[in-house]
């Protein structure tokens, strides 16, 4: 697949937006990103909820913007062959103002839809399983911004810097009190005695539209599920451990540190589940 990015900015297409731009100056803005499969996107419904969720807690007019949203969809479907494409980036900003932290009245937010094409994984990591590791950077707690998907990712930067070894896929992430939250781009989830354990992210990390999903369905299947907050050892005393997001789906963690695992059979019965769900959004 060699289709280049394509870019709508504001209904419009573009390759660039205003230096003046809210998202480039404070990351004053949101994102999701989405994948495509034969055109299609998957969950869809569950990232637009969760960007009007980001737009209640910025103070961003979200049924304007989601009604906008709609139309230059269409509009991408319109000018490109989406089948082409295996990634949809939505960016959402506050739009064009003035110096300092107070936002201007009566702007007009930026939206940004970019099409690019999915990301290679040539070793097949959803059937070999991942190397993981643990992140000396820490997340700050602020309820307000916990589970959205805001511009601002230098956390998730600093952590993704603190190593180069190709081998190691993710990073693990806890909050400054300890408390296992998510990977650097993703979330986590183990299991323990059947059980399925699941971080809270009410006080930091995003709500990842896979792994909503993912719970729905354990819980559909029977699977007993416990969300709270973790301490890392829990985690590596698990039977199995797995990332997702909403490009890789779900990853199996077969290593962190000296500690390995196996796939286990609950991650592969989430990893049906997950696929068959595919097929009827």
């Amino acid at each position: 697949m060699n289709s280049p990015p394509f870019t709508l900015v504001n209904g419009v297409p573009a390759d660039s937006v205003a230096v003046t731009d809210r998202g480039l100056a404070y990351g004053d803005g949101l994102f999701e990103t989405v994948q495509l499969r034969l055109g299609r996107p998957l969950l869809l419904n569950l990232h637009l909820a969760r960007l009007r969720l980001g737009c209640e807690r910025l103070a961003l007019d979200a049924p304007a913007l989601l009604t906008d949203l709609q139309s230059d969809l269409a509009q991408l479907a319109q000018l490109c062959n989406l089948q082409d494409y295996g990634v949809l980036k939505i960016l959402i900003t506050r739009g064009s103002g003035g110096r300092g932290y107070l936002p201007v009245t009566g702007m007009s937010c930026t939206r940004i839809l970019m099409l690019s094409v999915m990301p290679d994984y040539p070793d097949h990591p959803a059937e070999a399983g991942v190397r993981v590791r643990w992140c000396d950077m820490t997340l700050a707690l602020n309820p307000r911004l916990a589970g959205i998907k805001h511009l601002n990712r230098l956390e998730q930067v600093l952590a993704r810097s603190e190593w180069n070894d190709p081998s190691i896929r993710e990073g693990l992430l806890c909050d400054t009190e300890g408390h296992v939250v998510e990977g650097t781009m993703s979330n986590l989830l183990w299991v323990s005695a059947g059980i399925l354990y699941a971080p809270l992210l009410d006080r930091c990390g995003v709500a990842g539209v896979i792994r909503t999903r993912l719970l729905v369905l354990a819980a559909g299947a029977g699977i007993a599920i416990v969300e709270g907050r973790f301490a890392k050892s829990e985690l590596e005393q698990a039977d199995e451990v797995m990332l997702c997001n909403s490009l890789i789906d779900i990853w199996p963690v077969v290593a962190l540190g000296n500690r390995h695992w196996p796939t286990g059979p609950v991650t592969r019965q989430l990893q049906s589940l997950l696929a068959e769900d595919y097929l009827a959004c």
